[in-house]
């Protein structure tokens, strides 16, 4: 039994140095740009966005050159589950979140978009380089368009959010960042030397580690994020917060994965994790559908729809268990 501690205690501290350098590596990374002119509100729309989904991306890459590439694919899949079911259940059960339109508008058919292109890349049972590489650059183009729509329709709360950019100089940005991407780096290489131990330990597969153990960890910035942002009143953060991590997990976390090492997969990450994320992105897309139907003005994502995703995530453990007891 003692064989396990050391694999658990590595987790544990490789997904909170995780946590800690992706603050850090963000902190960095806006200090440096805004010491090159860069705009807070385009600061806060790409890096801050894209940081929040780094423990993810440097996970991946990581598995992917220990030759773990079901894991993250798992960590991508499992941590979008875990995006809708946990942080956006969660935060709507602490206190019902304001929706806007421009949610089901904008950010919903683009979600809907890359989620099936995501399981044309998965439905054959094989993650190629080339589809991953496509999908990857479809960033570019997003990013660019989302600044260029924020910039004409301001939103005050991702205002508020830009300015609480630290400002630091060239030479401390620099510091944070190199410091932030160290630690990221190790923090990565631990997690997974960590859950493949478990895995073997346990008789699990890398691909239900990743779904679960992993992606949980990795989703811990957006769950803070979004309950704090909840409590402080900053609600349509933590909505937003959900989408876009959403969409960089898919287009940059698995995607990382296959563009590394193409490789088969299980055919339940298609039937089973792929199907259920896309049932959990559709359910939440019509829960902001119905919340706009039934007050257009004063929309709520309410307790009663928190839970309703919270239950969504747990039914999804419940066709999870099989293979988590099958070790």
């Amino acid at each position: 039994m003692s064989a396990i501690y050391l694999p658990i205690l590595a987790l544990i501290a490789g997904i909170l140095g995780l946590l800690w350098g992706a603050d850090r590596f963000v902190a960095g990374s806006a200090g440096a740009a805004r010491n090159f002119g860069v705009s807070p509100m385009v600061i806060g729309l790409t890096l801050v966005s894209v940081g929040t989904s780094a423990p993810e991306i440097i996970v991946s890459i990581n598995a992917a050159l220990s030759n773990a590439g079901e894991m993250a694919v798992g960590n991508a899949l499992g941590s979008n589950l875990a995006n809708i079911g946990l942080v956006l259940g969660i935060t709507a059960l602490v206190a019902p979140l304001p929706v806007q339109k421009h949610l089901l508008k904008e950010e919903s058919p683009v979600l809907l978009l890359i989620t099936a292109l995501a399981g044309l890349c998965l439905y054959n049972g094989f993650l190629g380089r080339g589809e991953s590489i496509s999908l990857a650059l479809l960033v570019i183009p997003l990013l660019i368009l989302v600044v260029k729509y924020k910039k004409n329709n301001p939103n005050p709360e991702t205002l508020e959010e830009a300015e609480d950019i630290p400002q630091l100089s060239l030479a401390a940005a620099g510091l944070w960042f190199a410091i932030g991407l160290s630690v990221l780096l190790i923090s990565a290489r631990v997690t997974v030397w960590g859950a493949q131990s478990i895995a073997v330990y346990m008789g699990i597969s890398e691909l239900v580690i990743g779904l679960t153990i992993v992606a949980i960890g990795t989703s811990l910035p957006e769950l803070a994020a979004s309950v704090i942002s909840a409590v402080r009143g900053h609600h349509d953060i933590a909505l937003g917060n959900v989408f876009g991590s959403n969409l960089f997990n898919l287009m940059l976390v698995m995607s990382a994965a296959g563009a590394i090492s193409p490789m088969a997969l299980n055919a339940e990450v298609f039937s089973r994790d792929f199907a259920a994320m896309s049932v959990m992105t559709v359910l939440m897309i019509a829960l902001v559908a119905l919340a706009l139907r039934n007050n257009p003005h004063r929309a709520r994502l309410s307790r009663t729809m928190g839970l309703l995703m919270l239950a969504g995530y747990g039914f999804y453990y419940v066709l999870l268990w099989p293979a988590i007891a099958a070790g």
